[in-house]
């Protein structure tokens, strides 16, 4: 008997590791599905290089305009990353919907994005980045955008030295551009010397081997407004 029991233990035991394991792979628990990436978002409003004059007027200052753009697939929540070109102070603004209302100074250029992000997925989209001036009292010429540079690329290095041509872009919502001057030091991250003025927009300079330059471009209107880029950087090999 004793044998008998020890047959049918082990038969119970066998049972049990086959119920545990999912028997056959047809039987068994199916594998999470993976979770989509995200789709990047279609911007809608404030247009790209045009003033926004919408929104709910705060004060002199400050006004509350609603950013909008189309919903993506595979999306829960969005990011709204704002940049003030005169400060290049960034916020960020998180929705979950195509939309969100954020204050912002009145008069003053803006850059504005979209990150969409999906639960349980490492990955996000991003959209194109739009520009943007938020309307001010009175205004009625605004200055052009600040510049950005094209090339050399912010942080690159370049292989030969000798004549090269700086490139930037800009644009101006009233389409007045007029001149551009351009700063250009070796390492000092405030250029101050002029490396001359143009009314296109590239610049040719000559730079030396074994340097780390930094430039500026300052675009200017016909009414006489001015906007100041960034500092941009390179390095000559």
């Amino acid at each position: 008997m004793k044998r008998v029991y020890k047959i049918l233990s082990l038969g119970v035991i066998a049972t049990l590791i086959l119920c545990c394991s999912g028997g056959d792979s047809s039987g068994g628990i199916p594998d999470p599905q993976p979770v989509p990436d995200p789709v990047a978002a279609i911007l809608i409003f404030p247009a790209n290089n045009t003033e926004c004059n919408e929104g709910e007027i705060l004060s002199a200052q400050q006004s509350r305009v609603t950013f909008q753009w189309n919903a993506s697939q595979n999306t829960d929540s969005y990011e709204v990353r704002l940049t003030n070109l005169n400060t290049n102070s960034i916020t960020s603004t998180i929705s979950n919907t195509n939309e969100a209302a954020i204050v912002i100074q009145r008069a003053t250029p803006y850059e504005w994005s979209v990150t969409s992000r999906a639960r349980g997925s490492s990955q996000t989209a991003s959209s194109p980045v739009w520009r943007f001036y938020n309307a001010g009292e009175g205004v009625s010429n605004y200055a052009p955008f600040p510049a950005t540079a094209v090339f050399p690329e912010r942080g690159s290095t370049l292989t030969n030295a000798g004549t090269i041509s700086l490139q930037w872009e800009t644009s101006d919502i009233d389409g007045d551009l007029a001149s551009f001057d351009v700063y250009l030091e070796v390492n000092n991250t405030n250029p101050q010397t002029l490396a001359g003025s143009t009314t296109e927009n590239f610049l040719e300079v000559t730079v030396s081997p074994s340097s780390v330059y930094y430039w500026q471009v300052v675009s200017k209107d016909e009414a006489g407004n001015s906007s100041v880029s960034e500092v941009f950087q390179f390095a000559v090999e």
